[in-house]
């Protein structure tokens, strides 16, 4: 919104007036709670600081002369406001970068130690963190009913029916229309999504729009460039079917829960599990291993042991696992028949 525009409906309406782009802002900066959502929000900051500079930066010294210097530097109240904005952002990409290094860092770490990674995505206040504190159980994630509550990427460590851990990552929420310069400072936060292994979008089924805010949110992962196979394996979860009563998802990726109920979770467990397995090419295979040997404490170490038959007269045990491609051709090269 023009300033000359918002001045007039301010005078208009007796009252001040926020359009989009500074509403959303707003709301960022009440829930920017780490130091990389706080930098993140000084970056979409500056647009706005520095369309203020432009429509109120020509009459600066009282009779309509915008080019008074400053103390001799050759340079006018408003060029120095701009260089200062300019040094500001340079300085603020900079400590984003280093953050944005560190947790590449982080994410090569999870993937060396192959814990699948789930990206737990969809609009703002659909559920996302109420359902990974569903699917984890763990006390320390605090759901709010609130626009983007969840401003950065977090990890939580949860496992699947078969044992299987996995590292859920909740997201930031999308917004239909969102500014631009929006999208641009919080896209490095959603790089991590780019490296996950499973794609999940939850939406909330109860809300009038929900058609919509899947297509905002469809639209916003294809301007990320992901991979096409991630985004055609997604999951798509209906979430607060307790608020819609006899609602069926249509479609093969499609799981109908109530997060705040534990309704459908189960379901959506073995689902996810599926999909993990297909996409991370893991497989489930019952080797036969030594007692005496270090074969079983490697499996326990390496793999995902689902279930031990012991043979103690012949000194085996048959080991059902869940193991990863790479791991088995390790542990085959390790202990060869």
């Amino acid at each position: 919104m023009a300033t000359p525009t918002k001045k007039e409906l301010e005078a208009a309406w007796g009252m001040r007036v926020f359009d989009r782009f500074t509403v959303v802002l707003h709301i960022f900066r009440g829930n920017a709670r780490t130091r990389e959502a706080r930098l993140q929000v000084a970056l979409a900051e500056l647009p706005l600081l520095r369309s203020h500079l432009k429509n109120n930066g020509a009459p600066l010294d009282g009779r309509g002369r915008g080019s008074r210097y400053i103390m001799g530097s050759g340079e006018s109240f408003l060029q120095v406001q701009q260089r200062l904005l300019k040094d500001k952002e340079a300085k603020i990409r900079r400590a984003l970068e280093r953050l944005r290094r560190k947790r590449l860092l982080l994410g090569r770490q999870r993937r060396r130690r192959e814990f699948p990674v789930i990206s737990v995505l969809g609009y703002t206040n659909c559920g996302k963190t109420t359902l990974i504190k569903a699917l984890t159980g763990d006390a320390a994630v605090q759901p709010r009913d609130q626009l983007f509550a969840t401003l950065d990427v977090t990890a939580h460590a949860g496992s699947l029916p078969s044992r299987l851990t996995v590292i859920y990552m909740d997201t930031i929420g999308f917004l239909s229309q969102l500014p631009h310069s929006l999208i641009e400072s919080f896209s490095a936060t959603l790089e991590d999504v780019a490296h996950s292994d499973l794609l999940v979008h939850v939406r909330d089924v109860s809300h009038p729009d929900t058609e919509q805010q899947k297509a905002s949110v469809l639209s916003a992962l294809r301007g990320l460039r992901l991979p096409a196979a991630l985004l055609d394996s997604m999951v798509e979860v209906h979430n607060k079917v307790d608020l819609v009563p006899g609602h069926s998802p249509v479609g093969p990726h499609a799981v109908a829960v109530s997060a705040l109920l534990g309704l459908g979770l189960e379901e959506l467990k073995a689902k996810l599990e599926d999909a993990v397995l297909r996409a991370t090419g893991r497989r489930a295979l019952t080797l036969r291993v030594q007692l005496a040997g270090a074969q079983l404490s490697w499996l326990h170490r390496e793999a995902t042991v689902q279930a031990l038959d012991v043979m103690p007269e012949a000194g085996v045990a048959d080991v059902k696992v869940i193991i990863s491609n790479s791991a088995y051709g390790k542990f085959r090269k390790l202990f060869p028949e």
